[in-house]
Formats: C-alpha cells, structure tokens, sequence
C-alpha cells in the first residue's frame, strides 16, 4: 500500500529544540530536519529524553524552548503515533478489524459512522500487515507480534505519511517476532512512509535507518565516523 501525498515534499523543523518536563530540560537545544522518506532511529542511554521527543514531535507535551515546524502541505493528521504497547491494550476488548478500524475515528467527523473510505483504508492496512488470516480474532488473544502489527496497521489505518513508534516496538517479542516486525518496517519505508522509531538495537538501527540521532546533553545526528565507530564497538 503506497502512501498517497498530498505534496511530494515536506518536512518537520526542529529549531534550538529543548524537550522535558516540568520546565526542566532534558538536553540543550538543537536542530534536526525530518524529510518525506527518512528512516530514523533514536538512540540513546535511559532518561536521556528519547521519548519525550517522540511526544514533543507529535505535540502531546510543549516544548521547553526552541519550535517544531511542519513545512509543506503537511499537518499534525499526517502523523501516526503509535505508543509503545502497555499491559491494559492487551485486554482490550475487540477483535483485529475493529482495532484497525479505530484508526480511522478522527476521519469522521461529524459522521456517525464509518463510511467506504475507512473500511478500505482499514483493509489495505490490514493486508499490508499480513493480519488477513486473524481479522476476526480477539485482540487480547493475539501474541505480542501480532500484536505489535496490528497497532502498525491502526496507525496505516490513520493515513499517515509519518510514523512514529515509540520506544523499542521489539519489547517482549522474540527474535523471530522482532526479524519480521523489522522487515514490515522496511517494507513500509520502502513504500514512502516515513519512519520515526526509538531503539536499543544499534546495530539494527544503524543497519536500517539514513538517519541515526543520538540524545544525549547535546543531541546530534550521528556522523559517518560515528556510525563505523558505533559499529567497531
């Protein structure tokens, strides 16, 4: 399922951007450049602001100083966010089709119901994800892979042109889980949507990402010497 773009070029602009809570800092300000058909990962030691980014980007929290700018025929609809999974989403009660199906909640409007438009955009996401042989399943039933791809496909089901998948999507899959789960994300960037994701695996990231930022007290985007650095290690 390729995206469908409104403009073929856009961006989000981090300007001297400082992310925390509470007023507090938790990194000096910097500036980064998000363009359509970027893979980014997020690296980074425990605390050191990587998911505050993530909820600062898509405007869950202000930010402490600086400005995120959205450039081009782009706005706050065309961002997916998919937080990271949390034990009461397992016991949610609904099946596969109906939690791909919320996806679309926002599109409606005032509509009171779901109309063509949204079925379609939950079955191509639904196939995209390969969920075609478990769509009528429960959810809380599903294993932590399925699961994953399930709130991939939710957040395909929004129409976005940006994907944000907050903190490590691979937690508490196993390696077969994880292999694929990775892949799709490959597949989807390939596809033209693009990628925003926090990882603990370098040498995954470093392996399927153009671009590696590294919070820190100064956060950057890795160099190339950083990157082979990285990789000796």
């Amino acid at each position: 399922m390729v995206r469908e773009s409104k403009d073929s070029s856009f961006s989000i602009i981090c300007e001297g951007l400082a992310v925390g809570y509470s007023g507090k800092p938790l990194c000096n300000g910097f500036d980064l450049e998000i363009n359509n058909g970027d893979y980014i990962c997020i690296v980074g030691e425990n605390g050191a602001g990587k998911s505050t980014l993530i909820k600062t980007l898509v405007g869950l929290i202000p930010a402490i100083n600086g400005k995120v700018l959205l450039r081009g025929d782009i706005d706050k609809s065309d961002i997916g966010y998919l937080p990271q999974q949390r034990e009461m989403q397992k016991d949610f009660p609904a099946s596969v089709w109906e939690v791909v199906l919320s996806g679309c909640l926002d599109r409606l409007g005032f509509k009171p119901f779901y109309g063509h438009k949204e079925r379609k955009l939950a079955a191509d996401a639904i196939r995209e994800l390969d969920l075609e042989d478990i769509k009528n399943e429960s959810f809380r039933e599903l294993s932590g892979g399925q699961r994953q791809r399930v709130a991939i496909a939710r957040g395909l089901a929004m129409e976005p042109r940006v994907m944000l998948v907050l903190d490590e999507p691979i937690t508490g899959l196993d390696p077969v889980a994880a292999a694929h789960l990775y892949y799709l994300l490959d597949r989807l960037n390939q596809n033209g949507t693009t990628i925003i994701t926090i990882s603990h695996d370098i040498s995954k990231a470093l392996s399927a990402a153009n671009k590696l930022l590294i919070m820190s007290d100064k956060p950057h985007l890795a160099s190339e010497a950083e990157r082979r650095e990285i990789l000796d290690v």
